[in-house]
């Protein structure tokens, strides 16, 4: 059953994660691009309050992990990461941006081995995270790499560090409040700060060019794609751990793509195809037990009696 709902997880992560970078380019350039993540953090932490709100149970932090659980959310996977991502889809297009963010597992492994004492890589675990890797470098190119890319592309390889450090750092921490509880807290802290970010670069609501569209790419990338994608996230995490939990990153620029090739008339190059197989192939190689066990299961299962 847990395979199974890890399974499920990923695939809902990788969905409502992949098509928040089809949202965010539809209204950057209308909305300051700061002010846009903090709007898509209100939109969400009122969501997710009321939510809670209404379930009572244990809501609110009561301990010092709960406390510091909800501090590393909000510091690292929310803030400096919406921060830097939406800085840095000024200058990206939707598939670009997401491959970029699909360095969080590359990433995540290294913190993870100075951070946690259970968590381990094998040698083989190493190659299948070097593939995906490889296949960022395929469809960026390896001109960009050693050049250091676009400012967008830094931009988001910065979000992608502040991600895996702090999913690692909420493992670490081991917060006993519910993920929906703790994503909520996170959400407030969060968007005080990226409002904060906001004031300081100039940012104003007046300069918002408001629209039907506009709005609806706002709650679309605050409700689904934050107030129900953060949530599954963490249950992601909680279920797989951070190290094997980030590999749902490489899935988020084939669902970008694909969104941002049907909803923007964004296209799709031969290396950015090739290299999907190969970031495909990696999240294969590191998941090949996993794969096997769900895939076993399929083939063989107990003939019904009638």
């Amino acid at each position: 059953m847990s395979r199974h709902r890890t399974l499920v997880l990923f695939v809902a992560t990788a969905v409502l994660f992949g098509t928040s970078f089809v949202g965010i380019k539809a209204a950057i350039g209308s909305v300051p691009p700061v002010l846009f993540a903090a709007l898509r953090i209100d939109v969400a932490a009122v969501v997710l309050l009321t939510l809670v709100t209404l379930r009572g149970g244990y809501w609110l932090p009561r301990t010092r992990a709960d406390v510091l659980g909800v501090l590393a959310s909000a510091a690292f996977v929310l803030g400096a990461n919406n921060v830097l991502l939406f800085l840095g889809q000024q200058h990206a297009t939707t598939g670009a941006a997401a491959v970029m963010y699909s360095l969080v597992p590359v990433i995540s492994p290294v913190f993870a081995m100075f951070l946690l004492a259970d968590e381990r890589i094998s040698a083989v675990d190493a190659v299948g995270i070097l593939f995906g890797l490889a296949g960022v470098v395929v469809i960026v190119g390896p001109e960009s790499v050693l050049g250091g890319g676009s400012a967008g592309q830094v931009l988001v390889v910065g979000a992608a560090v502040s991600v895996a450090f702090g999913t690692v750092l909420l493992k670490r921490v081991g917060p006993t409040i519910g993920t929906i509880p703790l994503t909520a807290w996170a959400m407030v802290v969060a968007a005080v700060g990226i409002h904060a970010v906001s004031l300081g670069l100039g940012e104003s609501p007046t300069q918002v060019v408001w629209s039907p569209t506009i709005v609806a790419a706002i709650l679309y990338v605050g409700m689904p794609a934050t107030a129900a994608a953060y949530p599954v996230y963490f249950a992601l995490l909680t279920e797989a751990g951070p190290v094997r939990g980030n590999l749902v990153a490489y899935a988020l620029p084939i669902v970008a793509t694909f969104f941002g090739w049907a909803f923007l008339g964004e296209s799709v190059s031969a290396g950015t195809i090739l290299g999907f197989g190969v970031i495909v192939s990696g999240f294969l190689l590191v998941q090949r037990e996993s794969v096997a066990r769900i895939v076993g299961t399929a083939g063989h299962r107990p003939a019904e009696t009638e």
